[in-house]
């Protein structure tokens, strides 16, 4: 591993007795295996939109394939899993510039890439290489793109984010939420929304509670349930 792969794996967890390193760039780093996992790419989201009449900057697919591109130069990964709804509809290959598929094509001829299949992109493109998988199971993981709650599962589709609140202001950060059995990987795709961890949705993932992992700029902040604050004033929080 690189000095620099070294940096950005300074914080750690533990998932079902393996190791694994949360990046600030919203990958998931298992060094054991040389694994690399990113999440909700959204690829063409912006041209998505675009076409009904929402004018978004059309540079969201570039802007995310750098981040993935960086992580694999530093982390030099073996295997890439993209954890589901990599593109944004099934239509976002048809719309997708030569210029990037070119990029994705580098990479997936560059690593054993696994497409997890998501609810947006149940059918990865064929001719931009790589291979499709609905689930993938390493060692004691799971890899799915809708959690389920299994034990060991890696998971995302729910696009967790943490809300704190510390010097006279809250915060509002991409995060990933776990409670040592399963996680939930936050959205890589730059113009990916989030869910706040206190949601109901997350309660039935983690019934006894959770550990938000928030991206910092260079570094993940471990925020523990006590510090989290829902995004609607007056709802409970759940059990935490």
């Amino acid at each position: 591993m690189t000095a620099l792969a070294n940096k950005r794996a300074e914080t750690l967890l533990h998932l079902a007795g393996e190791m694994l390193a949360p990046l600030p760039e919203g990958g998931l780093w298992w060094a054991a295996e040389r694994l690399l996992v990113v999440s909700d790419l959204h690829l063409e989201k912006g041209s998505a939109y675009a076409a009904r009449g929402q004018m978004l900057p059309p540079y969201d697919t570039g802007a995310t394939l750098s981040v993935v591109e960086r992580l694999c130069a530093a982390l030099q990964p073996e295997t890439v899993i993209s954890l589901g709804d990599s593109f944004h509809d099934r239509a976002a290959e048809l719309r997708l510039p030569e210029e990037y598929a070119a990029r994705i094509r580098a990479l997936t001829s560059a690593h054993d890439w696994v497409w997890v299949e998501g609810n947006h992109d149940p059918d990865p493109p064929a001719h931009l290489g790589g291979r499709a998988a609905k689930v993938l199971r390493r060692g004691a993981l799971v890899f799915r793109h809708e959690p389920e709650g299994e034990a060991g599962e890696v998971a995302g589709h729910l696009h967790p984010v943490a809300k704190v609140k510390g010097r006279g202001r809250t915060v509002r950060r991409k995060c990933f939420a776990s409670d040592g059995a399963r996680l939930v990987m936050p959205a890589m795709g730059a113009f990916t929304g989030g869910l706040n961890v206190l949601d109901a949705a997350f309660a039935r993932v983690f019934p006894e509670g959770l550990t938000a992992f928030a991206l910092g700029e260079g570094k993940v902040f471990v925020l523990s349930g006590a510090t989290l604050i829902g995004d609607v004033p007056g709802v409970a929080k759940w059990k935490l």
